[in-house]
C-alpha cells in the first residue's frame, strides 16, 4: 500500500551531491528529516568538500549552518525541530560543544521549547569532529 503523500529529496545549492545514495534531507507531508551534516564549507564547483576549520567551534557553527540550510530549503526552521542528534569524535569535546550549542540557539532566538537531543561518540572521516542530524515537524 503506497502513501499518497509525496516524498521529496532536499538538497540546498550550498551542498554537493551526497557521496552515496542518500538525500541531505527528505520531506514527506509535515515531516522533514535532515541527514547527518558535518562542518564542510559551502560547495565550490570542481573542489572537494573542505571543513570550515580544525576547531570544534568552526566545525560546529558550520554544521549548524548546513543543517539550517536544509531546514529552510524544506520549509522549516529551528523552531520546527523536535529532535537533534549530535555525534562527537572526542568525549573531551562535550562541555565545549554544549557551550557552543547553547550560545548558538540563544542567538537564533528560538520561540518554541528547545529540541530534544542525544549526543553520542563516533568515528568520523579524518579531520571531522562533529556531525548533527535533525528531525522537524512542520505545522
Amino acid at each position: 500500500m503506497s502513501s499518497s503523500v509525496e516524498k521529496t529529496a532536499i538538497t540546498p545549492s550550498t551542498h554537493t551531491a551526497p557521496p552515496a545514495k542518500f538525500s541531505h534531507g527528505v520531506r514527506k507531508g509535515n515531516i522533514l528529516q535532515v541527514a547527518g551534516q558535518v562542518g564542510f564549507l559551502p560547495a565550490v564547483e570542481g573542489q572537494a568538500p573542505t571543513p570550515a576549520g580544525p576547531t570544534l567551534r568552526e566545525q560546529t557553527l558550520q554544521t549548524f549552518a548546513n543543517v539550517k540550510a536544509i531546514l529552510e530549503e524544506g520549509g522549516a526552521s529551528w523552531d520546527d525541530v523536535m529532535m537533534m542528534r549530535v555525534y562527537l569524535t572526542d568525549t573531551g569535546h562535550f562541555a565545549e560543544m554544549n557551550e557552543i550549542y547553547n550560545q548558538y540557539f540563544e542567538e537564533q532566538g528560538l520561540k518554541e521549547a528547545p529540541a530534544a537531543r542525544t549526543t553520542v561518540y563516533v568515528g568520523l572521516p579524518a579531520g571531522l569532529l562533529i556531525e548533527i542530524d535533525a528531525l522537524a515537524v512542520l505545522g
